[in-house]
Formats: C-alpha cells, sequence, structure tokens
C-alpha cells in the first residue's frame, strides 16, 4: 500500500498516524509512506527519526485576535496546497490519510483535488475546526467517541476508536523495582503531557509536603521543561522528566492523574485505568474539558477542574479512591463500555475497504 499520511502539532495528532502506520507495516511490509506535516512543530522531530519520509510546509492556524496574520496564513495554504498536490501527485497514493491538525487541510483537499481516495480520523469527542471543515473532502472518518458523529453531519463516519488504545493494549508491563517502588504498595501515576504543565506542576510541588508517610506511592512524571529535583520531594514520591512508553507505566497503576487530551483517554479506556481527570483549560474549544465529560457522565472516571485545585482538594480525592477497592472496580467496569477492541485493526480494514 501506498500511503500519504498528514498529522501535527502535537503528540495527541502524531502518535494515532504513527499507529496506523505501524499497523499498516505489520499488514503489509512493503508499504511506501510519505508524512506532511508542518516545518516547525513536534513532527518534524519525531517522524524522521523513524525512518519515515516526510515533507514539510510552513502553516499556521487562523488568528482571532490579529487578523492582519491570516493574510499570511491564507498564503501559507495556497502555498501548501500547491506543494501537497506536487508531491501526491508524484507519490500517487493509494490513499491519503488526514489525522489532526491544520496541517491536514491543504493535504487532503490537495489529494481529493486529484482524484485520491481520502480517510479522517477524529480523536476528540468535539471534532476540531480541521476536520469540520474537511467533511465534505473525505471518503470516510473514523470517530474515537460515538458522539462525534452529531457534529460532522455531512460526513459518512465509522466508530474505529484510537489506534493509539491498541498499541497501549500490546505495552509490556514496567518493572517497579527498576523505577524504584515497592510491589507491595499502590501506585499514583501523575503525569500532565510530555512537556509537563507549569501551572499544574506549581500546585503539585506546593502539596507536595502533605503526601509524607502516605501508604501508597506517587510517580510523578514532570515533563521534560520541568526543573523538580527529587530532594526537594518526600521518600514515597518518584520523580521523572518523561517516560518513553507510557502505557508500560500505566499497567501497574493503580490510579492515574493526568489531562485529559484524547490519546491518553484512549490509552486509559484500553487499560481500564481509573483517572482522576484535570483538562487543561488552554485548549481550542474547551475540549479536554469535553473529553472528560464523556467519562465522567458515565462514572468512568474522576474530574477536577484546574481552576477549583485548593490546598487540599487532590490529596483527599486520591484518599479517597485509592482504598476502594469496591469504587476502583466499579470505574473499571464502567470504562468498558468506551472500550473499541482492536481500534488500529478496524482503520486499516477500513482503509483497505475503500480502496479496492
Amino acid at each position: 500500500m501506498r500511503v500519504v499520511i498528514s498529522a501535527g502539532g502535537t503528540g495527541g495528532h502524531i502518535y494515532p498516524a504513527l499507529a496506523i502506520i505501524n499497523k499498516i507495516k505489520e499488514k503489509e511490509p512493503d508499504s511506501e509512506f510519505l508524512y506532511i506535516g508542518t516545518h516547525n512543530r513536534m513532527e518534524k522531530d519525531i517522524v524522521p527519526k523513524k525512518g519515515i519520509p516526510f515533507k514539510a510546509i510552513e502553516m499556521y492556524g487562523l488568528n482571532k485576535k490579529n487578523l492582519l496574520k491570516n493574510f499570511k496564513t491564507i498564503k501559507c495554504i495556497l502555498k501548501g496546497y500547491n506543494d501537497c498536490k506536487k508531491w501526491i501527485k508524484e507519490f500517487k497514493p493509494d490513499i491519503v490519510i488526514g489525522v489532526g491538525g491544520y496541517v491536514t487541510v491543504p493535504v487532503i483537499m490537495a489529494g481529493k483535488k486529484l482524484g485520491f481516495k481520502t480517510f479522517l480520523h477524529e480523536q476528540n469527542s468535539i471534532p476540531g475546526k480541521s476536520n469540520r471543515f474537511l467533511q465534505k473532502y473525505c471518503d470516510l472518518i473514523g470517530l474515537s467517541f460515538e458522539s462525534s458523529k452529531k457534529y460532522l453531519p455531512k460526513a459518512n463516519t465509522y466508530l474505529t476508536g484510537n489506534p493509539c488504545s491498541e498499541e497501549a493494549s500490546k505495552a509490556v508491563k514496567a518493572s517497579k523495582k527498576e523505577l524504584g517502588l515497592s510491589e507491595n504498595k499502590k501506585l499514583v501515576l501523575i503525569v500532565m503531557g510530555s512537556l509537563g504543565a507549569n501551572t499544574i506542576n506549581k500546585y503539585l510541588l506546593s502539596i507536595m509536603p502533605k503526601l509524607k508517610n502516605k501508604n501508597y506511592e506517587i510517580l510523578w512524571i514532570t515533563g521534560k521543561n520541568a526543573s523538580i529535583k527529587q530532594t526537594d520531594l518526600p521518600e514515597n514520591v518518584k520523580v521523572l522528566p518523561f517516560y518513553e512508553g507510557l502505557p508500560k507505566v500505566m499497567k501497574v497503576t493503580d490510579l492515574m492523574i493526568s489531562r485529559a487530551g484524547a490519546s491518553t483517554l484512549s490509552e486509559i479506556i484500553a487499560l481500564e485505568l481509573p483517572t482522576i481527570l484535570i483538562p487543561s483549560p488552554y485548549v481550542a474549544n474547551n475540549h479536554q474539558y469535553i473529553n472528560a465529560l464523556d467519562l465522567t457522565s458515565k462514572k468512568a472516571a474522576i474530574m477536577l477542574e484546574e481552576k477549583d485545585l485548593n490546598e487540599d482538594v487532590l490529596i483527599k480525592k486520591i484518599d479517597e479512591i485509592i482504598d476502594d477497592d469496591n469504587g476502583l472496580r466499579e470505574i473499571k467496569n464502567n470504562l468498558k463500555q468506551f472500550k473499541v477492541e482492536g481500534s488500529a485493526e478496524i482503520i486499516y480494514n477500513k482503509i483497505r475497504d475503500l480502496i479496492k
């Protein structure tokens, strides 16, 4: 299979794209790929390191505050569209895939204009602006949540789940011993994304002294940009700036505290991991809050909003949940209703159906 794929800006778009690539490679090892991303975001570093051919276009999101900047954005979209038409025409793909981010707009439009089959994947409960705009240019859109369907009335949609969930299920358990943790104590995992979250990290650092001598341990993954030292923390709290392959740790975790990004939620669902969600209030359309609401409305997670975090609220919530084995089991059972087994496999099969 020959595949042009595009996703950009955040890990929440890039890692599902890579999961789709991995599944296609597993099924058809001779497949060839061309990844089109932005020139200045995460994908420009992540994708080439995976040995995937990469082309970059200069792209920016529309600016509501400074309308003059949108002239440059429109100019970039037009140039990007023309570049994509040239690259796609030369590559001659069987399918053009978009997995989120504004960079997908010229890629999918160019692919459709040239007559190639197009597939989009939406990770969030509320589809982003790019996917809502592109719905009329797509042969099929794969959804992570059934609730997304009502926002895409012009599209042919199918519930596929998030392909990251399949990779999470396959992950090998981490060794607590190698992480310096006890095999006999429950583990609380705190992680706020690969770059961390400054506001939350400051709050967590302020409450750490009160977590001393708890009957559980905490693994706090602060993010690469944080500068929190192990010496600043109680003995039962271990700190890491980053951990490659987070699902490995999630598999030995009893309770997680995290943001509510789409890929993280897909892993939580796949692993049936009880979680306290603290949605980021700084993302477009408040989509993390809506993502979290999908789970909390079915008692499949607990949500605390960042604005409500006072000195003791998080500690009280952890203490309340961690020793309530019946409550933990209930959350696990409630997560089952969101599971879509074999998401990447479903996506592969749907793509295959499109290009027959």
